[in-house]
């Protein structure tokens, strides 16, 4: 795989997240799912990891099983291994 059409920076998109702590504005890409406040430093983390890791059955081979694993510690999506890579797909005769 040498890419995932996902990670094209011509389609990352940028969410404004409020502090928990002190409310700033945090700027957020679509690529991340946490960043620290420049206000008070507190770590501002996106509620849902990106839609394509929850569900793909690749997800762990395309961002790397360190990250993979990560998300997963932070409930950030379930484990996606056993789900086959194409809904519907039947076993031929």
């Amino acid at each position: 795989m040498d890419k995932c059409p996902g990670m094209d920076g011509r389609f990352i998109t940028a969410d404004d997240i409020t502090c928990p702590s002190c409310g700033a504005t945090v700027e957020l890409f679509s690529d991340e799912q946490k960043r620290r406040c420049p206000t008070c430093g507190t770590r501002v983390t996106r509620v849902a990891a990106p839609a394509c890791v929850s569900w793909c059955a690749a997800a762990r081979d395309c961002i790397g099983p360190a990250r993979y694993d990560k998300l997963r510690e932070e409930g950030m999506l379930e484990d996606v291994s056993s789900v086959p890579a194409e809904e519907g797909a039947r076993e031929e005769s």
